[in-house]
């Protein structure tokens, strides 16, 4: 689970919610109608704009933000060098055996058992890393759409509220309810734009940079085990992808 993810929702509705609650009316903060308006509208427009298998596509891939566990490069790269020392150690054609749950790590031990050319691995990362980006971009855009739709659909329940305030200018007393009511739906807007879509959006944009790193080094690593399955020349290889910060020293591989 990303931590990160789920801290920040939590701290940032906490704190709305907080300076809500510490107000003279935070009832009044709660109105159905501008939950119609802002949550309903926002969708409404989302699935105007995209197939509604994107727009599934993109709620899926943000949940699994919050369940799904990075994967850090350097592990990545720990992994290829023990792939380097069973295929040292056992022959190539024993990695066919080795179990992953990674489908693209099974598929560089397959090229790797297969003797494959480099150029095909090559070939096979820029595909992979290409393919990768495509899913990952559609949902990025359906979030940063509905990121840039939540304020509109707040602004047009506050137009909504207004028109409806201003029927009511002959009850004087009824015009302070009404505005309240009329700004509601632009704080709802705004708060789903800047604390769920958009940050989403960010976040899935990082992941996809990441996995794309990951990828390189997956593939990159098979290349260097079908040059030389020294697992210590592949660690060197491979550690050009990671900061200094997290290399280990030669005496460590």
């Amino acid at each position: 689970m990303d931590l990160a993810t789920l801290i920040g929702i939590i701290a940032g509705f906490g704190l709305v919610g907080t300076t809500i609650a510490l107000g003279p009316d935070p009832a009044g903060f709660f109105d159905i109608p501008s939950v119609l308006i802002v949550f309903g509208g926002t969708i409404a427009a989302t699935l105007i704009c995209f197939p509604l298998e994107e727009v599934i596509q993109a709620l899926k891939a943000s949940a699994k933000t919050f369940t799904s566990k990075r994967t850090m490069p350097e592990e990545v790269v720990d992994v290829m060098v023990q792939i380097a020392e069973i295929s040292r150690r056992e022959g190539i054609l024993a990695l066919e055996r080795v179990e992953t749950n990674n489908p693209l790590l099974k598929k560089a031990m397959q090229l790797i058992a297969d003797n494959a050319d480099p150029d095909l691995i090559h070939n096979t990362v820029i595909i992979e890393i290409s393919s990768m980006q495509k899913r990952h971009g559609i949902s990025i855009g359906v979030l940063n759409k509905m990121a840039s739709l939540s304020p509109a659909m707040g602004m047009l329940g506050t137009l909504i509220g207004l028109i409806q305030m201003l029927s009511q200018l002959n009850d004087p007393s009824a015009l302070g309810p009404a505005m309240a009511i009329a700004l509601i739906t632009t704080l709802y807007g705004t708060i789903l734009a800047n604390f769920i879509f958009g940050p989403l959006a960010t976040k899935l944009k990082s992941r996809s940079t990441q996995e794309s790193m990951n990828l390189s080094i997956i593939f990159e690593g098979a290349k260097s085990i079908l040059e030389n399955n020294n697992p210590r020349l592949v660690y060197e290889k491979l550690s050009s992808f990671l900061s200094p910060s997290v290399r280990k020293s030669s005496e460590e591989n």
